[in-house]
């Protein structure tokens, strides 16, 4: 493996004593995380060195340059919905526990986490009513095994427009820019203000031309299909209304409320639970404490558990979602809501994650962590040793320690089979990492 560097190797060795996790070093982790999963032309101040320049041909049906961002997950597409989310709630983490960045030394780092994405929303909204929502085409991409920049295939781009609509990813967009131009309001005015007016533009599109995103970019289905739409108005009508103090996004919230109230969940296609909660913090209106409370309840007294204790939703990346309800209700305890229960509970969700179940399920890190990610970068020697499907199928470790990646994790009977095969269990994801990173920081700050 190439190193980053002697000292930042030693700083990452850690003896994890179950209940009781550097919650810190997780933290800087996870950002070696997103730079591992770059695209485009790498900085000069890259640390995950064994990644190189990729996908440097990303480009519109106009030739517009659509290079940057973030590759998904294990794979080299550059999903626009759910890197959309990751980018919401990463600079919601950073808005809310800025001071646990500050703790762990990492405030400069997320919000370069923050801005290689939102620079990368940008170059893909076009015009006012056309944004390109994916390059790369996830069927094509699945049948290749190897470094990124060795890709060969076509990389097609994928747009919405007014013909095509896309109101989830473009709400989701909206709600990202919005987000982030409350990052970068005092660090970078100019930014922010430029930020602002796209997550405006944006906004507009997704509400006057509705429609799924992923019944326009079809290609999309492979990996991610949404399901509706309001969840992700009432969202990014949330984060506008916290960005620009405009009360009649509050009334866009109002309209959609009776198609949004029944809706359930948080994750890249289910804004509900991270919804309500911020709309409770904006607004203190009973009605959003009011869901929240309800929902945080039903999950924690009354949802699926495995034996060990993880919250168990779904099959495919089932800590993700364990996670993802524990920082959303994580944000009610800060409104006094349950306050002692909820925290011990997120605690519990991901200490489970850190080792409390018996082994480590982020790369790297503590007891027995993950080595053999479904993720083709870090499986790839260095050149000029050949990466192919052999490499994928072969018993070896990966190549490359995936410093903080968050895996799937493990069944609904805690068992856990670290091979690159068990995609449901053993890849990554950018939106992972989201709520796990930012509840550590929130962890941080609360002394935890």
């Amino acid at each position: 493996m190439q190193p980053f560097s002697l000292a930042l190797l030693v700083s990452f060795i850690t003896i994890a004593v179950a209940g009781s996790y550097n919650y810190k070093q997780v933290l800087q982790q996870s950002l070696l995380f997103y730079e591992a999963q770059r695209s485009g032309k790498l900085p000069a101040d890259q640390r995950v060195t064994w990644r190189k320049d990729s996908a440097l041909n990303d480009k519109g049906d106009n030739g517009e340059d659509l290079t940057g961002g973030y590759f998904d997950a294990g794979d080299f597409v550059k999903f626009g919905f759910p890197m959309a989310y990751t980018t919401t709630v990463l600079s919601w983490g950073l808005l809310d526990h800025q001071s646990g960045y500050q703790s762990a030394s990492s405030v400069e780092e997320c919000l370069k986490a923050i801005k290689w994405a939102t620079d990368y929303f940008i170059k893909c909204h076009v015009s006012e009513y056309e944004y390109y929502g994916q390059v790369g085409s996830g069927n094509v991409d699945h049948n290749y095994w190897g470094r990124p920049e060795d890709m060969a295939e076509a990389r097609p781009a994928y747009k919405i427009t007014t013909s095509k609509p896309g109101s989830d990813l473009a709400a989701e967009t909206a709600a990202a820019f919005a987000a982030a131009s409350l990052v970068f309001k005092s660090s970078n005015p100019t930014y922010a203000k430029t930020l602002l007016t796209h997550a405006e533009q944006m906004y507009d599109f997704g509400y006057k031309y509705r429609g799924l995103f992923s019944d326009s970019i079809t290609d999309s289905k492979c990996c991610y299909t949404s399901t509706h739409y309001e969840d992700e108005l009432v969202w990014g009508a949330a984060w506008l209304y916290r960005a620009t103090n405009d009360k009649k996004y509050l009334g866009y919230v109002d309209e959609l409320w009776d198609s949004f109230k029944n809706m359930y969940g948080f994750d890249w296609d289910q804004k509900f639970g991270g919804a309500v909660v911020l709309l409770a913090k904006l607004t203190g209106d009973t009605k959003y404490k009011s869901a929240i409370t309800n929902y945080c309840n039903y999950v924690y007294n009354q949802g699926t558990r495995t034996s060990k204790g993880l919250i168990f939703i779904y099959d495919w990346g089932p800590l993700r979602y364990a996670i993802n309800i524990a920082y959303v209700c994580l944000q009610a305890a800060d409104l006094g809501i349950n306050a002692a229960s909820y925290r011990a509970e997120a605690k519990k969700q991901v200490d489970y994650a850190l080792g409390d179940a018996g082994r480590s399920y982020v790369i790297g890190f503590g007891n027995n962590p993950p080595t053999h990610a479904h993720h083709r970068a870090a499986s790839c020697p260095d050149k000029p040793a050949v990466c192919n499907w052999n490499t994928y199928s072969g018993t070896q470790p990966n190549a490359h320690v995936l410093y903080g990646g968050l895996v799937g994790g493990p069944n609904k009977s805690d068992e856990f089979v670290d091979v690159r095969s068990d995609w449901r269990h053993t890849e990554v994801g950018c939106d992972y990492n989201a709520c796990f990173q930012s509840i550590l920081a929130h962890f941080i700050e609360l002394g935890y």
